[in-house]
């Protein structure tokens, strides 16, 4: 599919409903889990998602409509939502997530952003150029990663009580 802004719109402005849907008012047993050491919980991608509303997509956005290559985006702390959100309930992050997304989702359709201004090119840190079209469907990626990272997961934690029917369930066994 060739990347369109209404068609990304579509997925952005749907995750946070369907995060809430499928984590608000589950036992901690489910949100809290995760799939070993050095991996992320439910609880914690959704702290990631509001890093990122904040820190990452938008922001990206601007350095390449101001500034294109000539100025490099600044780094991105994958991290700095282990320490930034310690202490908030799901219910609060769920809720901060869904209005930083709605006021970014807002701000890129007031951009109105014409097919030349999605060939604008800017500086990753890491990758070198990148178009803002290829930044704009990272974000939605990005979002579909996360909500089958959360899914996965979650499948995780009844793996075993599957029993053999797991063989037939590849979200268990990939």
């Amino acid at each position: 599919m060739e990347f369109r802004i209404d068609k990304a719109i579509e997925i952005l402005e749907r995750t946070p409903a369907a995060l809430t849907q499928l984590l608000r008012g589950l036992s901690p047993a489910w949100h809290a889990a995760n799939e070993g050491p050095d991996t992320w919980s439910p609880f914690v991608v959704v702290g990631h998602l509001i890093h990122c509303e904040d820190a990452d997509w938008i922001p990206r956005a601007e350095i390449i409509l101001r500034d294109g290559e000539s100025r490099a985006f600044d780094p991105f702390d994958r991290f700095a939502h282990f320490t930034r959100f310690r202490g908030w309930s799901l219910d609060d992050l769920l809720r901060r997530f869904a209005e930083a997304r709605a006021a970014n989702v807002e701000t890129l359709r007031g951009r109105r952003l014409t097919p030349g201004q999605l060939a604008l090119r800017g500086r990753h840190p890491d990758f070198g150029p990148v178009t803002l079209g290829e930044l704009l469907a990272t974000w939605v990626v990005h979002d579909l990663n996360h909500v089958g990272q959360i899914a996965r997961v979650m499948a995780k934690q009844y793996g075993d009580a599957a029993g053999p029917w797991k063989a037939y369930l590849p979200i268990l066994t990939r």
